[in-house]
């Protein structure tokens, strides 16, 4: 009797796993891009950490480090929407080359003037804005550029779990490096060095081929529009984006307050701020280990329920404690729910998404991740400045763990709506049932 075929559920026969996990390097294209990138993402690190003392330092103020980290992302809230339309009708190449000249010179602006004791807190908010409005173009861009690269769109989700792996090597190593060169040197040349690794990235942007030509741009008007009505008519997406707000508002608001917790909990200078977002980024890092095995993308919105929820305990627990060595547990399963969360939703967006509308809708991603952690740091350094950090970062993890319940319950909703739209990509098989109910629960 011959053998039925292999169902859609079935996985095809892979290549053996270490080669599955750097599949989408089999593409030269992206194979440049990413090593020029993590270079550069290297040094992003170096200066967030050298921003975030240097502002503590002359100032000792947690009003700062929360401005600081708002205005290093804020701008992303008022920005994500025009340039994601920007980036949806512009030469991704040519335009992600013009965002990494700018950071380049705002990098140079920050060593000049920290080296010659030119540098103030005003100068620092200003520096930070700046960065900010750039964001909001790199980080769609760096999203958008992955699945742009690769050869085969079934490897898309394995370029974006290299992309997370990228950031979170970056996360790993800079903290640690800064906290070093903190020690050793100073911030300006910490500034000097994220300027210097700019030119990696450069580079390897300019070894790419030309872009396809982009199709005639709508007005803007109607793009925004149309952006927003897919979101809102999408229950997928308005769920994911929603959650990955609330993860970020909360969760990520312990990055800002972390030169207090070094200095006044744990009594330490720069090295113990580079190992206790070193734990963290060592949590991430694991996280991308673990995406980057996954054959598929089914299956990764229950990893998101269970990371969310993580986040809110694992967030409660590093604000309970005065133990160093518990302290980094806690960050680390911290970093490790957040990128789980944060990373499986971009390759959730990244699957489902019409190319037309990449653009926008990961530019609204990005300010859900990044312009939400603004927020949410803006206002836990006001909690922190009246009450204390640890009270300040107790409250945003209790209130995640409700969040990550509130996911939980609302779960089998989503899926319905995710099933179809699945079926069409090829991922799940397609079935007889009903069409979702249009309702919201």
């Amino acid at each position: 009797m011959p053998e039925a075929p292999p169902s859609i559920d079935q996985p095809r026969p892979a290549a053996p796993a270490r080669r599955q996990a750097w599949r989408a390097l089999g593409s030269p294209a992206y194979r440049h891009y990413f090593f020029g990138q993590s270079l550069s993402l290297v040094g992003t690190w170096i200066q967030q950490v050298a921003l975030g003392w240097l502002a503590y330092r002359l100032t000792d103020s947690t009003v700062l480090l929360g401005a600081v980290a708002f205005l290093s992302n804020a701008p992303q809230l008022m920005v994500a929407p025009f340039a994601g339309i920007i980036i949806d009708r512009s030469d991704r190449k040519r335009l992600m080359l013009q965002i990494q000249s700018l950071m380049l010179a705002q990098a140079v602006f920050l060593a000049v003037f920290t080296h010659f004791g030119w540098i103030t807190p005003w100068l620092i908010l200003v520096a930070a804005g700046m960065l900010g409005v750039l964001n909001s173009f790199d980080a769609p861009l760096r999203h958008s550029l992955a699945g742009q690269l690769v050869a085969r769109r079934e490897d898309i989700p394995n370029a974006i779990a290299l992309n997370t792996l990228t950031f979170n090597i970056a996360r790993f190593i800079g903290p640690p490096a800064a906290g070093l060169l903190l020690a050793a040197t100073s911030a300006a040349v910490c500034f000097a060095v994220n300027a210097v690794s700019f030119l990696a990235l450069i580079l390897a942007l300019r070894t790419l081929a030309p872009a396809a030509p982009r199709p005639t741009p709508m007005p803007f008007g109607t793009a925004m529009r149309e952006g927003f009505g897919y979101v809102r008519g999408s229950v997928p997406v308005r769920m994911l984006l929603s959650q990955v707000a609330l993860l970020n508002f909360f969760a990520a608001s312990y990055l800002p307050m972390m030169p207090a917790f070094a200095r006044d909990v744990f009594a330490g200078g720069p090295n113990t701020l580079g190992v206790l977002l070193g734990s963290a980024g060592a949590g991430a890092l694991v996280a991308s280990a673990y995406l980057m095995s996954r054959p598929s993308v089914r299956g990764l919105t229950g990893s998101i329920r269970h990371a969310c929820v993580l986040a809110g305990v694992s967030l409660t627990g590093f604000a309970l404690t005065d133990h160093l060595w518990l302290a980094l547990l806690q960050l680390f399963l911290l970093g490790f729910s957040m990128i789980v969360c944060n990373a499986s939703t971009n390759t959730i967006l990244q699957t489902i998404l019409p190319e037309g509308l990449r653009g926008r809708v990961l530019a609204l991603y990005t300010a859900a991740n990044l312009g939400a952690a603004a927020a949410g740091g803006l206002l836990v350094g006001w909690v922190a400045d009246v009450l204390a950090p640890d009270v300040a970062l107790l409250g945003a993890g209790l209130l995640l763990i409700a969040a990550g319940v509130r996911f939980h319950l609302r779960l089998e909703f989503m899926r319905v709506h995710l099933r179809p739209l699945y079926a069409a990509q090829g991922i799940a098989p397609r079935t007889a049932e009903r069409s979702p109910p249009e309702t919201r629960p």
